[in-house]
This record gives C-alpha cells, sequence and structure tokens, in this order.
C-alpha cells in the first residue's frame, strides 16, 4: 500500500509529543471522569495536525522552514525571545524527559536508582542520534511507537471496556462537572510542541521539497496524529477500567506505578496471578515505549532548531542543517548532559511539570503565526490558509491560550 511507503515523519513528530505529563493527564482524566472525555482526545489530536500541517504548507510553498520564516519576516524581537526561549525550553524538556525515562524505567527494573537510568537513556539517545542516520532514527522511532500502540491496545483488550460508553464518548462531546481542567490538559497533550517545528526538517531529510508532496505530508500526519490519538484513548480506557470510582492515582511519579499496580490487580483476579504479573508488565512498557520515543525525537529534532536559529544570528538563511556540523552536534550535546544537573534535585515531577507549563508556553504562538503567514497569499498563492485552516487554527488559538492560562494557574 502507497501510504505505508510515505509514513515516516508524522509518526514520529506525533510521538514525540507524547511525553510522562500527557500519560499522567490520560490517567487522571480516566480515573476521575471515564470516558466522557473520549471526544477530547480526539479533538485535540485534530488540532496538532491542523497546525502541523499548516507549518508543512508553509515550507512546501515557500522552500524555507517556517523557523526560517519567523526569523525573516517578523523582526528581530522574535529572534531574541525564540532563542532565549529555546535556550531555556531545552534545558528543562531534557531534564524532564531525562526524569521521565528514569521512572517508568524504575518501574519496571527498581533496583537501578531514577537518576542512572535517566542519564543512560540520554546518552543512549544522543549516542544513535550522533550517527548522522535519518533512516535509522525513522527505523527507530517506528519499533517504539509499534511497541507503545501494541502493548496500551493489548492491555485494553485484556482488562476490558464498555463498548457503548466508548463509542458515546467517542461522539457526543459532552463535559461532566468538575471535568474542564482535565480536558484541557488531555487537548494539550496530544503530539507536541516546540518539537512541531522539527517536522520540517524530517520532511527534508525525506526530500520532500515541492508543494506537490502535500498529499503525502497530510497523509504522513494523519496517520501519524491517528496511531497517537488511539494510544491516548487506550490510556484512558484503561484507567477508567482499572481505576474509575476509586480515590484518583497518587501525586507525582508514583502515578504510573499506581495504575500497573491496579491494572495487574484486575489482571490477576480475573485471570489469575501469572496474567496479572504480565499484564502490569506489559503496561509499563508500553509507558516506557511512550516516554523513549519522545526523548529520541526531542534529541534528533531539537538540534535542528538550534542550529538553524544559530544560522540565521549569521545571516545564513536557505541553508539546509548539516546533522554533522558542529551547530547540530553542540545542540545535541547541550540536551543530553547539562540538563543532567536537574536530577540532583532528585524532584522528577517537578522538573516533568515545568517542561509541561514551558512548552504550552510555545502553541498559541505557533497557532498565531500561522494564521497570519499562511493567510497571505504574496507568500503561499493558491495554497494560503481556507476557511477550514483559518478555523482550526483560532479554535486552536483560543483552546491552547486556555490551557496556558490554566496551567500557569496550576503551576
Amino acid at each position: 500500500m502507497r501510504w505505508l511507503r510515505i509514513v515516516g515523519p508524522g509518526l514520529a513528530i506525533a510521538a514525540t509529543g507524547v511525553g510522562a505529563g500527557d500519560l499522567m493527564a490520560a490517567l487522571i482524566a480516566g480515573a476521575e471522569h471515564g470516558t466522557p472525555l473520549l471526544w477530547v482526545i480526539v479533538v485535540g489530536a485534530a488540532l496538532k495536525f491542523a497546525m502541523n500541517e499548516g507549518l508543512a504548507r508553509w515550507q512546501l510553498a515557500t522552500g524555507t522552514p517556517l523557523l526560517e520564516g519567523w526569523f525573516r519576516y517578523l523582526g528581530p524581537v522574535l529572534r531574541i525571545y525564540f532563542t532565549v526561549y529555546l535556550v531555556v525550553w531545552g534545558f528543562i524538556v531534557a531534564g524532564g524527559l531525562m526524569s521521565a525515562c528514569g521512572v517508568a524505567a524504575h518501574a519496571l527494573v527498581p533496583q537501578v536508582p531514577i537518576a542512572a537510568w535517566a542519564m543512560l537513556h540520554s546518552l543512549a539517545a544522543a549516542a544513535l542520534v550522533s550517527t548522522g542516520r535519518y533512516g535509522l532514527f525513522e527505523s527507530t522511532m517506528k519499533g517504539l511507537i509499534g511497541l507503545m500502540v501494541a502493548t496500551l491496545l493489548g492491555s485494553v483488550l485484556l482488562i476490558g471496556v464498555d463498548p457503548g460508553a466508548t463509542l458515546r464518548g467517542l461522539t457526543v462531546p459532552t463535559l461532566p462537572t468538575g471535568s474542564a481542567p482535565s480536558a484541557l490538559a488531555l487537548m494539550g497533550g496530544v503530539g507536541g510542541s516546540v518539537t512541531l517545528l522539527s517536522y520540517g526538517y524530517w520532511i527534508r531529510e525525506k526530500r520532500w521539497s515541492s508543494i506537490e508532496r502535500l498529499r503525502d505530508v497530510r497523509i504522513d500526519l494523519g496517520v501519524g496524529y491517528a496511531l497517537t490519538a488511539l494510544f491516548g484513548v487506550a490510556m484512558l480506557l484503561l484507567a477508567t477500567s482499572v481505576l474509575g470510582g476509586g480515590d484518583g492515582l497518587p501525586a507525582g511519579s508514583r502515578g504510573l506505578v499506581a495504575c500497573g499496580d491496579a491494572i495487574g490487580a484486575a489482571g490477576a483476579e480475573r485471570f489469575g496471578t501469572d496474567a496479572g504479573t504480565a499484564l502490569r508488565a506489559v503496561f509499563l512498557i508500553g509507558a516506557w515505549a511512550a516516554i523513549a520515543t519522545s526523548t529520541l525525537g526531542v534529541w534528533q529534532g531539537v538540534p535542528y532548531l538550534f542550529a538553524d536559529t544559530a544560522q540565521a544570528w549569521r545571516g545564513e538563511f536557505d541553508t539546509p542543517v548539516d546533522t554533522h556540523g558542529r551547530a547540530y552536534r553542540l545542540g545535541l550535546a547541550y540536551l543530553a548532559i547539562p540538563p543532567m544537573l536537574l536530577l540532583a534535585l532528585d524532584r522528577p515531577v517537578w522538573v516533568i511539570r515545568l517542561y509541561t507549563v514551558t512548552g504550552a508556553l510555545f502553541m498559541p504562538l505557533l497557532a498565531a503565526s500561522l494564521l497570519w503567514m499562511n493567510g497571505r497569499a504574496r507568500w503561499l498563492g493558491a495554497v494560503r490558509n481556507r476557511r477550514a485552516a483559518n478555523g482550526a487554527l483560532a479554535l486552536a488559538l483560543l483552546l491552547f491560550g486556555m490551557i496556558l492560562v490554566r496551567q500557569l494557574l496550576d503551576t
């Protein structure tokens, strides 16, 4: 099938956006509110698809990544802001992802400390990315994505769900009393923040460089976000089945482990002790794979942003980023090593929460810039925004602005 040959960067960008904060959002929403919030995950994935499609459409029409478009057309103030933001965000997100990997791996092998697991994951991701081979990165991401989706769907099938409630949750938009914060967290947690900019560089690696490839981009992103939404739905259904009606999840990093224990207990009661143990392991492996894909995607994709920003400050535009070049390698080293200092705080969940908030700062900027830049005929011509694209981006701007305010108030 042709779409199987096309799909690649879209899977990577969608899976990169699934992190520990997103897993916890789905678990908490399922435990507290159940299946009525399933539709929120679908809407969140659709909005991220619209934003990523707009980003790719800009690049295919103009020949330059959106980041270069910002630096060229939106003035030096934005360049200064984004440079500072990228440095701060990169440090925090790298520390948060390290911590999340450490928490997930520690749940599987508790004999190794969280900090040791975190550093091992960081160095392993950096080693894979440093080969400079995009094909190896994409293949690894596909394998991890397959693992995370298969394990979570397997867990759902083994635990069992209410088909009627699931269908209503997907097709009938409702907000149970007190569910608005959870709904906003779910909507913001499907498919990335700053990492969306990496998609432009990944399609360059695939040699998608003309507007004729827009159909391929839409297929690629559609499959990627469909699988990511499926993963989020599976997480919420699991939490609803094993934790719904209870006292919710323990605070902090114990949440994933608590859900794994609950799944194991439910499986043991229904199928026997051995099956319960296996179910617990399956869930934790799927959670680990989700966080590992996010880490690997950031380690590979964000150094492009560092390198392109450095080139812009030197006045070098229309120059593809060299993954073997100094700027890219320095960006990779900055993500992989200095944020290990955050591990010394011994507060992995605080770091994870901080990177979730800093990521939320980016989404309204992206939506607003796509509304304005992609709506100008002199830049995009016949593929400029139409009503559907403008409507989706305006809705994204509104909702992600609300998410930002909510996360700032919560923090």
